[in-house]
């Protein structure tokens, strides 16, 4: 039975929202920008400021300018091995380019910045975070803030990235048919590891990983599964439908970190056979061996591990959201000018 998530708090702002991060402990980070009367600017950039927020009382701990600000390509994560204390680590555009930032989690002090390339998309880790754009994967090291290694490849379009297994997974795209497929990455010096799914895949919607695990959000999986597990498959998805239709719209599959072609998938599960104008907007996190399906304003919550459902609830406000994120039984929202805090399976 489908349940409301319970709310922990909440606290509205005059700031507008654009950037939100959650360990597995101590405080959340807010980013925002203060957006000029009549919503207009002259600038790329907007300055920014950061603050933490006690996560369980919502009360600020402190506030800070933050040379970071709302533009095109924004990543925020908190760091708890990075360095000798736990960290802010914020990356994004400046009014001098982009720039990566450290900053301690206690009092907000600036304790290290370093100028980056522009990306579109990124994930921070304590030792090492990755950016990407359409043509190239960068890895840079968070304690030290220096570009480590680059990766590119002719032909190649890349779209998201995720941890997992002491790899880094990229999901790209054949720059010359638009079929989507998976590529991993070695975590340190970012060489080339394996093509794990052949791009033959009409969409890969989004990838998450956690622990050994990783789970992608597709269609089509046939086109991504072994030979034995593409028979079970099909006599499954005709089961499923009414006309004996082979094909899926949208699906979770997952696969452990060490995945090569032709080994079988850990679990899968398709979640539309809808005709696709009629796909609702999905995205997948993973955290402490969960993983959480966003559509629209519900939340479902699997073992990462089987697949099992472990219950749907609706978050309020989800289905409007600036950013979400989850860490260790807490599911942080937020919207334009509003933050709130949920209870989740830990």
């Amino acid at each position: 039975m489908t349940t409301t998530a319970k709310r922990r708090w909440a606290r509205e702002f005059h700031s507008e929202i654009d950037g939100i991060a959650i360990g597995p402990s101590g405080p959340v980070l807010l980013h925002g920008y203060d957006a000029p009367a009549g919503g207009m600017w002259t600038d790329d950039v907007i300055p920014g400021k950061l603050g933490a927020i006690d996560r369980s009382s919502g009360e600020f701990l402190w506030r800070s300018p933050c040379e970071v600000g709302y533009g095109r390509g924004f990543a925020a994560a908190i760091c708890e091995g990075a360095g000798d204390q736990a960290c802010a680590v914020v990356m994004g555009p400046s009014s001098q380019g982009h720039r990566i930032l450290r900053m301690s989690i206690e009092t907000g002090e600036l304790l290290g910045e370093s100028a980056i390339k522009a990306f579109d998309e990124a994930i921070i880790r304590d030792e090492a975070s990755v950016t990407i754009t359409a043509t190239k994967v960068t890895g840079i090291s968070t304690l030290d803030l220096v570009e480590m290694w680059t990766y590119s490849r002719a032909d190649e379009r890349y779209h998201s990235v995720a941890f997992c297994g002491g790899k880094i997974f990229v999901v790209y795209s054949n720059a010359n048919t638009r079929k989507y497929g998976l590529l991993a990455l070695d975590a340190e010096d970012g060489s080339f590891d394996s093509v794990v799914i052949p791009s033959k895949l009409p969409m890969i919607h989004g990838v998450a990983g956690d622990g050994s695990t990783l789970v992608i959000l597709t269609s089509d999986l046939m086109q991504a599964l072994s030979p034995s597990d593409a028979g079970r498959f099909i006599g499954e998805l005709s089961m499923m439908s009414e006309d004996d239709v082979l094909t899926d719209t949208l699906s979770l599959l997952a696969i452990t970190g060490s995945h090569s072609e032709e080994d079988p998938a850990l679990w899968w599960s398709v979640i539309a056979t809808d005709p696709v104008e009629d796909i609702p907007e999905v995205s997948i996190s993973a955290d402490s061996g969960k993983l959480y399906v966003v559509s629209g304003a519900m939340l479902e919550v699997r073992d990462l591990l089987s697949g099992r459902s472990l219950g749907e609830w609706t978050v309020p406000g989800l289905d409007e959201q600036v950013c979400w994120s989850v860490g260790s039984g807490a599911g942080l929202l937020a919207e334009e000018n509003r933050l709130t805090i949920y209870e989740l399976p830990a």
